[in-house]
């Protein structure tokens, strides 16, 4: 076998041709991936951002005790319009929940029935609050056996006017907040990011202390 030294020259200039286009490839794939990487971090961090801000923006304070109730129309499961002037005189629960039909806001409507006579025996009256529809309102209603009104906030408006309303983006839901509102007209007591399960009981034991001394404004 004769040695070829051209051949041999040639072949290992080929192999390094080669070798060189290959890590000049990599490096521009690497390169690349990197460049998306970083732009992917740039566009989360933005979004994130707008997010935060959207947040921020949508948020409102909740109503001070002793100030007046912000007062509003709404209309009720049976189409009716409802306002709160109609019940000065009488002691509101204003309540704020976020969706009908789901667990938690199924289970504190239930108890508000469950505790209508409570409320009646106390002149007091319980308005359910949310962002669904009429229709929505009128089916949760029928399904659950609820005689009491929840009024369409549809465009969130009360319920941004009571601090209530929670931006999701996509989305825009009520906050689970109640208002008791005393019969001048004016909020007596705050209480916001409730537990729907033991809230009515709650409420009630706030309406028996009130009564009962005549004062009692607070936040809880």
């Amino acid at each position: 076998m004769i040695f070829n030294y051209q051949e041999f020259c040639w072949t290992k200039v080929c192999v390094q041709t080669f070798y060189n286009a290959k890590v000049c490839v990599d490096e521009g794939r690497e390169g690349s991936r990197m460049v998306r990487i970083g732009v992917l971090v740039l566009v989360t961090a933005v979004i994130v951002f707008l997010i935060a801000r959207l947040f921020a923006g949508a948020q409102s304070p909740v109503p001070k005790t002793g100030t007046a109730a912000p007062d509003f129309s709404l209309p009720s499961q049976e189409s009716a319009s409802v306002s709160l002037k109609d019940y000065r005189g009488s002691w509101v629960v204003l309540y704020f929940y976020p969706k009908d039909q789901t667990p938690g806001c199924t289970r504190e409507a239930h108890n508000f029935q469950a505790d209508q006579a409570k409320y009646a025996a106390r002149h007091a009256v319980v308005l359910g609050v949310s962002v669904d529809s009429v229709d929505s309102h009128r089916k949760f209603c029928a399904k659950e056996g609820l005689n009491f009104k929840l009024l369409a906030d549809t465009d969130g408006k009360v319920s941004k006017a009571y601090g209530s309303l929670t931006n999701l983006v996509v989305t825009k839901i009520a906050k689970r907040n109640t208002f008791l509102i005393d019969p001048a007209g004016k909020v007596a007591r705050a209480y916001v990011s409730v537990d729907p399960v033991r809230h009515s009981e709650e409420v009630l034991a706030g309406l028996d202390e009130m009564q009962k001394t005549g004062t009692g404004v607070r936040v809880n």
